[in-house]
């Protein structure tokens, strides 16, 4: 299947020059197509690319679409049966293809897939976005095998068996052309962050299959662009998470669940003021205010979405929540939390 590996780009000169020519020299064959992406870059990215290396191919966007718009607008001009959506301060291994391919053009109903991703910091140790696969609990907040909360696991192979996911890393995440667009693509208003799992949901939702593969590893620095502790990024991700959870749950108690969340989140919002985190607490809170201003956009999309629904069982879910599992339950990996009112079943 041809397969297209596209770069966002904005601004990343440093990431390119210390990750494109490792993603390059990895990424042979007469099917594959190397294509950097750039989001309105002022800094000299393409020129580098351009002057380096011959065999990419570049793609000139007008301005900063942000993650979601800027890929959105770069893959309607690349034709391939697979994109790999990969963050320009990635390192790839030999032969992180082969098996990522293998699963999408065997098995018809496998449409996405998300390979090991270690940190490129301390390579032992699995990396914050993403990890060994995305799971969700039932109010929409994220963790991942090898990572529940701010805990990292160190890599020891406890995570080498491909199961189904609930989604995908964006940090490196490969996808079927047909079902990206056929689910619409990433929601552009995302602008950045939580973008993949709302459209992972999407894809839940139509009853496919997104699957984790151990046998393709790369290694993210991650932060590149927005340090984890940013408050910006902090307000987009629980913002985009508000978003996600309203557009894409299918379950009949939306209003008390949504309430339960609110409740979490506040929390929160405690927590961050009780540690004299200020900015990290007016973050959550204008993230709410977002989310309100923007409920009757929210509604159309929602409606949209559930009339498309069809299966929408998702049992990569957990029935609780990961952040009272993690506070009060004390759980603090993967599998510790397997036996913390959770129903994952991996299907190998």
């Amino acid at each position: 299947m041809k397969t297209a590996i596209v770069i966002l780009n904005w601004n990343g000169l440093a990431q390119l020059q210390k990750y494109l020519p490792n993603v390059v020299a990895e990424s042979k064959g007469d099917d594959i197509r190397v294509i950097v992406a750039d989001n309105g870059s002022t800094d000299q990215s393409l020129s580098y690319v351009e002057d380096n290396f011959p065999t990419v191919e570049c793609i000139r966007l007008d301005r900063n679409y942000g993650f979601a718009g800027g890929y959105n607008r770069a893959l309607e001009h690349v034709e391939a049966d697979i994109y790999c959506l990969l963050n320009s301060d990635v390192r790839v291994s030999a032969g992180w293809l082969t098996e990522a391919v293998r699963l999408l053009s065997q098995h018809e109903d496998i449409v996405a897939v998300q390979p090991k991703i270690l940190s490129d910091r301390d390579n032992s140790r699995f990396e914050h976005a993403g990890a060994a696969g995305g799971f969700i609990d039932h109010y929409g907040y994220p963790f991942c095998r090898g990572r529940i909360m701010d805990v990292i696991e160190n890599d020891e192979g406890q995570y080498n068996i491909s199961t189904d996911i609930f989604w995908a890393s964006g940090a490196c995440l490969f996808i079927k052309s047909k079902v990206f667009w056929a689910a619409g693509g990433f929601d552009a208003d995302f602008f950045a962050h939580m973008e993949e799992i709302d459209l992972c949901w999407r894809i839940k939702n139509q009853g496919k299959r997104i699957v984790y593969c151990p046998g393709s590893v790369v290694y993210h620095w991650g932060g590149a662009t927005l340090d984890y502790e940013n408050p910006h990024k902090l307000f987009l991700n629980f913002r985009n998470s508000l978003w996600t959870l309203y557009k894409n749950y299918t379950g009949t108690f939306l209003c008390l669940m949504m309430f339960r969340r609110m409740t979490i989140d506040t929390s929160a919002i405690l927590k961050y003021l009780v540690s004299f985190n200020l900015k990290n607490a007016v973050a959550v809170i204008k993230a709410h205010i977002a989310f309100y201003r923007s409920l009757p956009q929210i509604r159309n999309k929602r409606k949209t979405l559930n009339e498309k629904v069809v299966i929408g069982k998702h049992n990569e879910k957990l029935r609780g929540s990961v952040v009272l599992a993690f506070f009060i339950g004390r759980k603090r990996t993967f599998n510790d939390l397997k036996k913390f009112r959770e129903k994952i079943n991996p299907r190998g």
